[in-house]
C-alpha cells in the first residue's frame, strides 16, 4: 500500500456524483478548501458515476454503508479512550451555549478537527499524541456549558467524573504518549497506545503467538488478525471481532448492509465472495478470512468491487492485529489499460529482477491490475488514503492464487490537480531542468511508480519454504521492510527501456522525474509532517527514508545526491 498525506472528504463527493451530471470539460472544481495545523482539507470528484447502471448504483451505495457503518472501529482500535475523548467533543460543538470565537475556541476547533483527521488524538504519521492548544480550564468550561445528558457518560458517571478522565488523556503529554513506538530496546506493547493488547507484554504476545505458528504449515491463517489480546486472571485470551464478540453492534450493522449487498451483486462470483465475508464477519473464523481472499481475488469481471475488512497491520507493532478498512470504487476502464500492460509482463519483471533466484516465483499466478475510482473509504483507509494497494496480504495466497493490485485513480487525480500552481516545486527543485521534467513527466511517472510499487512490487518474490512470515521474522521491522521492498522494485525499473517498450512511458526522462521526487521527499520535504526532533516511526515514511538515506550514503564517492546551499536554503 502506498500512503499520502491530505484529508480527503470523501463523503462530500459521494453525494455530488449522485446527483450532478459528468464533470464537465473546463475543471472549476475546488479540490482544497481548509488548511489547519499540518493538515490540509481536500476534496475528490467521482467521475463516471453517472454512466453506471442502476443496479451497480445500488450495490455501491449498499457497500457504502457497509463501509461507513464500521468506522467507530478505528478509533478504538487506535487508542482505548479516543471515542470516549471524540463523543465529548462533538457534544461540545453540538450544545455549547457560549461564545464561539476568539483564540482558545479557534484551538479547540482545530483540535477536534484533528482528532476527526486521525481516528483519534495521536498523530496519523507521527504517532505521537497531540496536546490542545487550549488549557484546561477552558476546556471544562466547555463541557460545563453543554448539554450534559449528551456527554458519554456511564455507570452513574457525572460531568465532574468525565473532566478528571479526559484531564490526562488529554492534557498530560506524558500519558500514552505514542500510538505507535518502534523504538526496540523498549517493550513494544507496554509502550504503544494502541488498543490491540491489554495487560500484556511484548514476550507475552510474542510467546503466546509463536505457539499458534505451524511454520511447516504452507497455508498458514494469520494469526491474531482479527483480535484483542488480553490478560484476565493470569491467563491470555482473544477477544474476537465478530457477529457475538468484541465489536458486534457496530459488525452487525456492516453485515446487515453486505446481506443486502449480496442481491445487488453484478455475477455470481462476486455474490459468493460476499456471502463469504458475511460468514467471516458472523464466525470470526481466520481460515474463512483466507476462503474470501482467494474468492475476491478471482471476483475480476464486476465493474464494483470493495475492500472490506481488518486488513493492514501497520497500527499494531508487532504486526498481528489488523486495521478495519474498506474501499468502495468501480473500475476505470480506460486508465486501467496502463497498469494492465505492466500486469500482462509480470513474468518478465520477476524474471528480471536483481534478486537471488531462489527467492523468484517461477510462475507468477493471477496478478491483476486496475484503475479504480473511489466512491468511498472508511476506517485505517480515511480520511487520509492510500493511492495504490495490493491485496490480499497473505504471501502464500498471493503466491498460489494471485492477487488485486490497485490504483486509486480519483485520488491520485486530486492530488495532482491540488499540487498544481501551489508553488512547492519552484520552492524545493534546485534547478529548472528538474522543474520542466517534473512539470512535463511528473504526474505520469508517480502514476507508474504507483503501478509498478503494487503490481511488481508487493506482488512479487517468495519466501523461502520453512520461514515464517514477515511479522514473525522481522517484527516492528516488518512494514518498513516490505514498503521498502516494494519501492526498490518499482524504483529499479523506473529507468528500464522495458516501459517504453511496452507503451505505458514515452521516455527516460520520466523516470528521472521519479528519481528527483523520491529522493527530494525522502531527505527533506516528508519530513515536514512530523515535529522537530521527533523520529520517523510511520512505516511508509520510514521506507522512503531508508532508500534515500541508503542512496544518499552510499553514492558519496561518486557524488550520486548532494545537498547544495543557495540564498540560504538547502537543496537536494
Amino acid at each position: 500500500m502506498i500512503k499520502n498525506l491530505l484529508f480527503i472528504m470523501s463523503f462530500v463527493i459521494i453525494a455530488a456524483a449522485c446527483s450532478q451530471p459528468e464533470k464537465p470539460k473546463e475543471d472549476n472544481f475546488k479540490y482544497v478548501t481548509e488548511q489547519f495545523a499540518d493538515l490540509k482539507i481536500q476534496r475528490y470528484q467521482v467521475p463516471g458515476f453517472e454512466s453506471l447502471t442502476p443496479k451497480q448504483k445500488e450495490l455501491i451505495y449498499y457497500l457504502y454503508e457497509a463501509a461507513l457503518s464500521g468506522r467507530d472501529i478505528i478509533y478504538d482500535q487506535n487508542y482505548k479512550h479516543n471515542l470516549y475523548v471524540r463523543r465529548t467533543l462533538e457534544n461540545i460543538v453540538n450544545s455549547y451555549k457560549g461564545e464561539r470565537t476568539g483564540t482558545d475556541w479557534d484551538n479547540f476547533t482545530v483540535y477536534i478537527k484533528r482528532v476527526w483527521f486521525s481516528n483519534g488524538i495521536h498523530h496519523h504519521y507521527g504517532n505521537g499524541k497531540f496536546v490542545p492548544g487550549f488549557s484546561y480550564e477552558y476546556f471544562e468550561t466547555l463541557v460545563k456549558n453543554s448539554n450534559a445528558q449528551n456527554f458519554p457518560l456511564t455507570n452513574g458517571e457525572t460531568v465532574d467524573d468525565l473532566l478528571s478522565k479526559l484531564k490526562p488523556i488529554m492534557f498530560d503529554p506524558k500519558v500514552d504518549p505514542m500510538r505507535v513506538n518502534l523504538d526496540p530496546n523498549s517493550d513494544l506493547i507496554k509502550t504503544s497506545a494502541m488498543n490491540y493488547y491489554e495487560n500484556v507484554t511484548q514476550k507475552e504476545v510474542e510467546s503466546f503467538y509463536s505457539k499458534m505458528a505451524d511454520e511447516k504449515n504452507p497455508n498458514p491463517i494469520s494469526y491474531g488478525l482479527n483480535s484483542k489480546l488480553v490478560k484476565q486472571n493470569g491467563k491470555l485470551n482473544e477477544q474476537v471481532w465478530k457477529v457475538g464478540g468484541m465489536y458486534t453492534q457496530t459488525i452487525e450493522k456492516v453485515v446487515y448492509w453486505l446481506d443486502k449487498a449480496v442481491g445487488a451483486a453484478e455475477n455470481e462470483t462476486q455474490k459468493k465472495t460476499i456471502e463469504i465475508l458475511i460468514d467471516y464477519y458472523k464466525t470470526g473464523d481466520l481460515k474463512k478470512w483466507d476462503e474470501y481472499n482467494i474468492q475476491w481475488v478471482t471476483d475480476t469481471a464486476a465493474l464494483v468491487d470493495a475492500v472490506n475488512g481488518f486488513v493492514e497491520d501497520y497500527g499494531d507493532p508487532l504486526n498481528y492485529k489488523a486495521a478495519f478498512e474498506s474501499i468502495v470504487s468501480f473500475k476505470d476502464l480506460e486508465a486501467t489499460k496502463r497498469i494492465g500492460a505492466i500486469a500482462k509482463e509480470a513474468q518478465w519483471f520477476e524474471d528480471n529482477s536483481p534478486i537471488m533466484p531462489e527467492h523468484k516465483k517461477k510462475n507468477v499466478t493471477g496478478i491483476s491490475a486496475k484503475v479504480i475510482t473511489v466512491a468511498v473509504m472508511s476506517g485505517d483507509s480515511s480520511p487520509s488514503p492510500p493511492i495504490g494497494i495490493n491485496l490480499p496480504n497473505a504471501n502464500w495466497i498471493r503466491k498460489d492464487h494471485g492477487s488485486k493490485s490497485v490504483t486509486l485513480g480519483n485520488i491520485v487525480d486530486s492530488y495532482n490537480k491540488a499540487s498544481v500552481s501551489n508553488g512547492f516545486l519552484e520552492e524545493f527543485a534546485y534547478s529548472k531542468e528538474e522543474i520542466d521534467r517534473t512539470k512535463k513527466y511528473g504526474d505520469l511517472s508517480d502514476n507508474l511508480h504507483t503501478d509498478m510499487h503494487e503490481v511488481i512490487g508487493h506482488a512479487s518474490g517468495q519466501i523461502n519454504p520453512g520461514i515464517g512470515t514477515p511479522g514473525q521474522t522481522l517484527k516492528g521491522y516488518a512494514s518498513t521492510i516490505e514498503e521498502a521492498r516494494a519501492d526498490l522494485v518499482a524504483l529499479y525499473y523506473m529507468l528500464d527501456p522495458k516501459l517504453i517498450e511496452i507503451g505505458v512511458m514515452p521516455s527516460l526522462e520520466a523516470g528521472k522525474a521519479e528519481y528527483d521526487g523520491q529522493m527530494l521527499n525522502g531527505l527533506m520535504t516528508q519530513l515536514a509532517r512530523i515535529k522537530l526532533g521527533d523520529d520517523i516511526t510511520e512505516s511508509h515514511m520510514r521506507n522512503r527514508a531508508l532508500i534515500a538515506y541508503w542512496a544518499f550514503e552510499m553514492g558519496k564517492g561518486n557524488n550520486v545526491i548532494e545537498f547544495k546551499k543557495r540564498d540560504g536554503k538547502t537543496f537536494v
